[in-house]
């Protein structure tokens, strides 16, 4: 009967020490599939870079890319146009706009007042109008922010209340033509001196031949 406590403790001590066993033998199975799993991950990533090229000096997104990305998502945000600046050019005023986030321009022009009255000048007063702002304190327009419109191949588009568009048709198409004619001065102008010049070789042929 007096053996028998040393008997217990031997066996205790025995069953720890294949619990122990047991839990080294399950901490290096762990080990070991964390290191295959490394070495895999490894090997693919050696993979991956294996098949990239080898000159990637010029690698990366062009900033012209980044740039007109950029300009087209804010401007496509905001749909608005900034006064920029309001200058007299002959006898036409022209107000130039920018978009909030962008550098590109944008011009509207229109009839200046002469000899003293407005009355030629009513579709310029109908934007000063619209955008809130008096003829007397036309300084204020410049930072105003004109409701526009963009489409990729028109370019900018002025909200209509700010164009006069509500009046007649026969005034908006008079404002257009002028607007054609303005824009395409240069090419009626070369057009103007080569047809005078084929005219003019013509009446000369006519004559002498």
């Amino acid at each position: 009967m007096a053996d028998r406590p040393g008997g217990d403790e031997s066996v205790s001590t025995t069953a720890d020490r294949e619990r122990t066993d047991d839990v080294e033998a399950d901490a290096r199975s762990d080990a070991d599939a964390r290191s295959d799993a490394d070495a895999r991950s490894d090997t693919d990533a050696r993979s991956d870079a294996d098949s990239l090229p080898d000159d990637l000096d010029d690698a990366g997104v062009d900033e012209e890319v980044k740039r007109r990305l950029r300009e087209a998502y804010l401007n496509d945000e905001e749909n608005a146009l900034i006064v920029t600046r309001v200058r007299s050019v002959g006898d036409r005023v022209v107000v130039e706009m920018r978009p909030p986030h962008g550098d590109a321009t944008h011009t509207e022009r229109f009839d200046a007042p002469r000899d003293g009255s407005l009355q030629e000048s009513e579709a310029f007063l109908d934007f000063l109008e619209a955008a809130g702002v008096s003829p007397l304190d036309v300084d204020e327009l410049v930072g105003t922010r004109v409701p526009a419109t963009y489409d990729p191949e028109t370019g900018w588009r002025v909200d209509a209340a700010y164009r006069g568009e509500s009046e007649a048709g026969g005034g908006d198409r008079v404002a257009a033509a002028r607007e054609w004619l303005w824009t395409y001065r240069a090419w009626l102008l070369a057009a103007l001196l080569v047809g005078g010049e084929l005219a003019f070789v013509a009446v000369l042929i006519l004559v002498y031949a």
